[in-house]
This record gives C-alpha cells, structure tokens and sequence, in this order.
C-alpha cells in the first residue's frame, strides 16, 4: 500500500474486535442473521448469542405491550443495543464522555521541492470534506480546532467553484487552470487546477442498493449522536426512488440487521427512529454483516454501497489491522463501497473515519447540524452515492525554465509515488456526479526569491526545457470509468502566459485562495509570511452565497479567538 492509502493500526485495531469474539455471537460467525418479532409485530433480525437474545427467542409471542424495561444503568454502558418498538422508550443510558480522547492523524505541512531536482508531483484526488465540518464545529463551540485535524484540501472542496461543465459524458470532467499572484508572498504565485464531474439527472441515476450501517453503542448516545444520525438518514431516504433499496444494520455488543431491503421510505423512517443506543462497540461483526447484506442485494450496473455512522469510538478488543484492510478493499474491488459520517464530540475518532473511506473508495463527511446532513445527503446526494470516475490521480509536471520551486497545499496524505500514476494497480480517490475537486500549488517563477537559496552546483537548463519555454507547466489526469478496469489519460499544457499576466485573484478564485490561506493559517503554516485573519476575510469579503458567508463569519470568530 502507498502512504497514501495506508491506514495507522491505532485507527482500526479495536474495529474488527468483533472477529475475536464471534464464537459467543452464534449466526453473527456464519454471517447469516435470524429473524425474531417484536411487540409491534414487525420482524427484527438479530445476530447475537448473548442471554438476553436468547430469552427473546425462547419467549412465547406476545400481543400485549412487553413488560417494563429494567432500570436505567448509570454511570456505565448497558450491555446491548436496544430496538425499541413505537411508543416504547427506553431510558437514557448515561455515559461519561472524555473531551479529550478525539484522535487525528495530522501530517506535517508539505514540504518546499526544487523543480530541477523533482519536477513531478503526484497525488490522488480528494473530495472529502470532513475536516471543513469538524473545524466549523471548533470553532463554533469558541475553541480553535487541533492543528492535525485541519486538511487544507478539504476545506478547500467544501466550496463549489465556477468550473465550466464538461462537454460530454465520455470524458466525465473539465479541467480548469489559472494563475494568481499570491496574497502572502508577492514573490510566488499560485497555480488552481480544477475538475468539475458531470451532473447527473434524477431520472438518469442508476439503482441504489444501500446498507445504512448505525453505531447505537453507548457513546452515540448524545444529541449530537445517534439523533443526529436519524436525522441525517431520514433526510436521505426522502431522496431515493423506487428503484433503490435501504436496508439497516446496527451494533453495539452485537450486530443485527433491523431493516430488510425496502424502498418504502416510512418503513425506513420508522426503523431509524426505534434505533437507541447502548453497549459497547463491536464494529467489526456490525461491518461483516453489512457487507454480507450489500453482497446478498447486489445490483449489477448499479450503486452498491455502505454508509457507516458512527463516532469511530470502536473500543472492545484487539484485533488484526491487516485483515480488516483486505476485507474492505476486497470489497471495494467487488464493487461494494463504504462512504463514512462522522458524528459527535469528545471521543471522536476522526483518523479512522477519514482513512476507512478511502479504503472503501468512498467519501468522508462530519456532520455536525442537520444543515449540513441536508447539505451532503441532500443538496450534493448524487455527490455522495454516484461515482462518475474512480481511481483519478493527478500529475503535475513543471517546467524549470519557468518555475524554480513549488509547493502544494494540502493532499499531504494523498501523494503518490511519481511510478505509481501509470499504475492501473494503484488505488486512488474517486470522483462523484456533480462533484469537484480544486488542488493549489504556491510556485516560485525562475528567477524569483523562492525558500531555498541557488546551488553551487546546478547544471545549465535541459535542452527540452529551453525548448518548451511556453509552458508553464504539463498536467495529466489518470481516471477510470465506474466499471472500467483499464485507466483513461487527459494531458493539458499550462501556458506560461498565464504567471505572466498574473495578477491579485479576484472573484472565485480569491475566495478559493481564501479558504486555502485559512487552512494553511490553522495548521500553522510557517510560510504564510503572517498573513492574518483579517486579510483572509478581505479576500473572501462580497460572497452572497450561505455556506460562503458561513465561512467568513467562521474567519472571524479564529480571529477573536486567537486575540483571546
């Protein structure tokens, strides 16, 4: 696995703790639920061996309401998730929440490279945005975010841009690039290279086949949790059509499928709200089955997918972090792909969640407000659901007679090897419909003060170089089509003219570099020359749009903060 795909053992070694413990789960070891009803009559699949389970299954059935839950169990979790039939509360379980076990796995800021030593970057595409949500919800609560749980990218892909649409569906992206001087550093310059994927009709969307897959463990407990995620899914089932199916999985002490494939968006709204949380988390057996579900509903041609909500607190047993990350890229290659939201405070296990989906070859998102579940399984569903191109790699290569040093800002945890672009084996991130992907690169014009001094010892221009002097630079895409095993190349020569004529970015482009200055600024980017959150609010300052708006009111409260 490149760096870029690699997933930190601390992430996942407590996710498959349900593996090393299937020989008390009873059918959750085969993969194969059992079905027992509930008072309501509906049928409820569970996939347990615990005492509790087994008294349901030896119970006679009943037509009266069940007798009363048992008293609430304070000050630690209860031992299994609860179903709750219609009208039947179970009471709260209380749960003590430290603020300050949240996990991140941050890189260090990317480093400066000589164009004659290393003309080539590469990196994979990245439209997560995640961090943008989970940095927003800092802030809000009047507390300046972790500097590793700040991704520039994602803050970055958050905002739509004026991209122009592509021409065609054969080609499914367009590709813009434009220069600007750099507000921090009027010595440098910054390059935006920008893909718009193709929109997607309703009626043109191919059939769903989706897992909801619920954490109800104790710690999912919180406002900000479990009844978020209700929300949050709710809203994404009034968007499907007839042709897709939902089905539902939780854990918590045990795994069970509580939803059978429906399109009916009442049953999957009243499943969703009988959902309480309680118990300790085995997320592996609660993965297992979901994917044995998807595997089971398979559509050829279609969308099959699992949507895992959760804290990421998986926090029982120890368990092998090679074998999870082979069981979901063998998924994944199989065309079942996990998308991950992130949910809550405190215990939230961001690095996992981030890293998961781009195992799985699907997209991150933190949700934080019922606006923003509406925003990213509403507004930008087709986003979320339909992939339009998968494994896109970009690389960049820049012309040293034009551009002495350059440097990218953010993707740190997305770069690649410069042999893996040609590599069809290589994993890389996918693209949705609709969906678009901005990368910013701060680069030294030749002969320009850059961060690194001349050598000694340079040899003279190559030759080539000379002889392409008006190109700044030569970008290629690698993508596949969504069912496509062989990579499709796009190659674009970016004209020097461009850095000639550059000046200060205005309009989208200014609000792009905005954005991009804010992340660089929290990460504590040495080489943002003291830029402040004054002059980032002046560059993104005259925006109409809410989430636009939202942002600069965001740069204002970091500026109180950081004053406090």
């Amino acid at each position: 696995m490149r760096m870029a795909r690699t997933i930190t053992a601390s992430c996942i070694t407590a996710l498959l703790a349900g593996c090393a413990a299937q020989q008390d789960m009873g059918p959750v070891a085969s993969g194969r639920p059992t079905t027992e009803e509930v008072a309501d009559g509906s049928d409820v699949i569970v996939t347990t061996g615990s005492r509790q389970n087994e008294a349901v299954r030896n119970a006679p059935t009943h037509t009266s309401p069940p007798p009363p839950p048992p008293a609430p169990i304070v000050g630690k979790v209860a031992q299994e998730a609860r179903i709750a039939p219609p009208g039947y509360r179970v009471p709260p379980v209380m749960v003590a929440i430290d603020p300050g076990r949240e996990r991140y796995d941050g890189k260090e800021v990317s480093p400066v490279h000589l164009v004659r030593a290393e003309p080539v970057s590469t990196f994979s595409v990245d439209v997560d945005t995640g961090a943008y949500a989970n940095t927003r919800r800092f802030l809000t609560e009047g507390r300046m975010p972790p500097r590793d749980a700040v991704r520039s990218e994602e803050l970055i892909n958050y905002f739509r841009y004026d991209y122009p649409l592509p021409d065609s569906r054969d080609t499914p992206f367009s590709i813009t690039t434009d220069v600007a001087v750099t507000p921090w550093n009027p010595e440098t310059r910054l390059m935006r290279i920008g893909l718009r994927g193709y929109d997607l009709r309703r009626s043109a969307r191919p059939p769903a086949n989706l897992v909801f897959l619920v954490d109800v463990s104790g710690s999912m407990r919180s406002q900000d949790k479990l009844p978020l995620v209700k929300t949050a899914l709710s809203g994404l089932a009034g968007e499907l059509g007839k042709q897709d199916r939902v089905s539902i999985v939780v854990y918590a002490g045990a795994a069970g499928l509580v939803l059978e494939p429906t399109s009916d968006e009442r049953k999957i709204r009243a499943a969703l709200d009988r959902l309480q949380a309680g118990g300790s988390t085995a997320g592996a057996a609660g993965l297992k089955l979901a994917y044995n579900i998807a595997r089971d509903n398979f559509i050829d041609g279609g969308v099959n997918r699992i949507l895992i909500a959760t804290d990421g607190d998986f926090n029982v047993g120890v368990s092998d972090t090679r074998s999870l990350i082979e069981m979901i890229e063998r998924e994944r290659e199989n065309g079942i792909t996990l998308t991950t939201l992130g949910f809550g405070t405190g215990n939230y296990n961001e690095a996992m969640m981030e890293q998961i989906a781009d195992h799985g070859n699907g997209n991150y998102a933190y949700i934080d407000s019922a606006l923003e579940a509406r925003k990213v399984l509403g507004e930008q569903m087709s986003s979320t659901l339909f992939t339009i191109a998968k494994d896109v790699k970009i690389q960049v290569e820049f012309n040293p007679a034009q551009v002495s040093q350059y440097r990218l800002l953010g993707y740190e945890n997305r770069a690649l090897r410069e042999e893996d672009f040609d590599n069809d084996l290589v994993d890389a991130g996918d693209i949705g419909a609709g969906h678009q992907v901005t990368a910013i690169y701060e680069i030294v014009p030749a002969g320009a003060k850059g961060w690194i001094g001349p050598r000694r010892y340079d040899d003279p221009l190559p030759e080539a170089a000379r002889g392409k002097a008006g190109e700044l630079a030569f970008v290629k895409l690698r993508y596949k089509l969504p069912n496509g095993k062989a990579s499709r190349l796009i190659e674009r020569a970016v004209p020097a003219g461009l850095m000639h004529r550059s000046s200060r970015p205005t309009g989208d482009f200014a609000f792009a570099t905005a954005v991009a200055a804010f992340g660089q600024t929290l990460r504590g980017d040495e080489m943002m020359n003291g830029f402040t959150f004054d002059q980032i609010t002046g560059l993104a300052r005259g925006q109409h749009d809410f989430w636009r708006q939202e942002f600069v009111r965001l740069v204002g409260v970091a500026e109180s903060l950081k004053g406090g």
